[in-house]
């Protein structure tokens, strides 16, 4: 028998956190996520998502012993931007068996139902802007930082639980080194042109410089499937949190003609840095972070967002210029110890940038899978 328990959330979340010790012991590829960090992130006080949004907290036992977790949320952005009566499930990880994954997956479901929800959608933590996706391929690998790692069983425990595939995303391995021939006349090309100018993420103007990037992000990507623009405090936040990670050297604004055109940021991979704290900042865990983030340095860096404006996306004429960034950042990761990156994630049918990642030599290495499920009428849960 399974007994699940609720949580709110900014509740009482220990059992939340350490369940993922049993469920991926043995598995040397997982990285706890910081403990800290995701107790704010599920605190409403703390996380300006839940200026819009609203969730819970669920978990799974069976002989007093935890073996699972799951949230369900609701994002008033994403209603009021599609309509679609669609609630989220996210933070799913489960021992590998069938009745503790349908057992908490009903739970969140009856939450949305709840709600109002129709359908169910995930695993999203807390939205797309998050965590998206149970990894499908590429367990052979640890995760980068702000992605998931799942068991390999996970996703068909999430289809015998009545869901189906409705989008796939794509994550690709970056080597950095010397560009190819293409990537290097494309880069020759755009910095010829004398109305093209580019430059770092300024440390010194983090806050105006995170306010334009998103600027630039809400135009380029706002066609993307499942698009949520991220509002004023989340801009606030995402600066404050970029302060204490942002590398400048593998970030890239261009501008056209004075007008701020294009924007691509790296991050330092956290993830390669905290394998071995299990989640505990301290006593001992912060000291180390710092060392190995500020004096050792990291030799991997994510790719979080790469965005160019529409109306420059669809002129011939600077068709290079996603190329002039990878270029340009290549070469700044290159000079402050970076040696691999991570590319993504890409929307599966989004041919275009997917073409381009490969002409800059990545590679596809993993796969993650978002599912929904109708909701059928049912008694909601509280």
């Amino acid at each position: 028998m399974v007994d699940i328990r609720q949580t709110p959330m900014g509740g009482r979340v220990n059992d939340f956190l350490n369940v993922v010790d049993d469920i991926y012991r043995g598995d040397p590829n997982y990285v706890r996520p910081l403990d800290l960090e995701l107790k704010e992130r599920l605190n409403p006080k703390k996380n300006p998502f839940f200026d819009h949004g609203e969730g819970a907290i669920f978990c799974a036992y069976r002989n007093r012993q935890c073996v699972g977790r799951v949230t369900a949320q609701i994002d008033r952005v994403h209603l009021d931007r599609f309509n679609d009566a669609t609630g989220f499930f996210g933070f799913l990880d489960t021992i590998d068996d069938e009745e503790v994954a349908r057992e908490l997956l009903g739970r969140a479901e009856s939450w949305l139902r709840g709600k109002g929800m129709k359908h169910a959608r995930g695993p999203f933590s807390l939205n797309i802007n998050e965590e998206t996706g149970c990894l499908v391929e590429g367990f052979d690998t640890p995760p980068y930082l702000m992605m998931p790692h799942h068991r390999a069983y996970q996703g068909g425990l999430i289809e015998k639980a009545g869901y189906a595939k409705t989008k796939d995303f794509f994550a690709w391995k970056y080597k950095v080194g010397e560009p190819n021939a293409r990537v290097k006349k494309a880069h020759a090309e755009i910095a010829a042109m004398p109305e093209v100018t580019s430059r770092e993420i300024s440390l010194k103007n983090i806050a105006s410089d995170v306010e334009l990037f998103v600027d630039i992000y809400k135009d380029a990507w706002s066609d993307n499937w499942g698009f949520l623009p991220i509002t004023q405090r989340e801009l606030a936040k995402m600066a404050a949190d970029f302060r204490l990670l942002l590398m400048p050297e593998i970030t890239r604004i261009v501008s056209i003609d004075g007008e701020p055109a294009a924007v691509a940021v790296a991050l330092p991979n956290l993830n390669e840095l905290i394998g071995d704290l299990d989640g505990k900042l301290f006593p001992s865990g912060l000291p180390k972070l710092l060392w190995r983030l500020k004096v050792r340095g990291p030799t991997t860096a994510r790719l979080i967002v790469l965005g160019i404006r529409k109306k420059w996306r669809h002129n011939r004429k600077y068709a290079g210029v996603s190329a002039f960034m990878y270029a340009e950042m290549n070469e700044g990761g290159r000079k402050i110890g970076i040696r691999e990156g991570e590319l993504g994630w890409t929307l599966e049918d989004n041919g275009r940038v997917n073409a381009g990642i490969q002409l800059m030599g990545a590679k596809k290495y993993k796969t993650y899978r978002v599912y929904e499920k109708p909701l059928t009428n049912g008694a909601p849960s509280t």
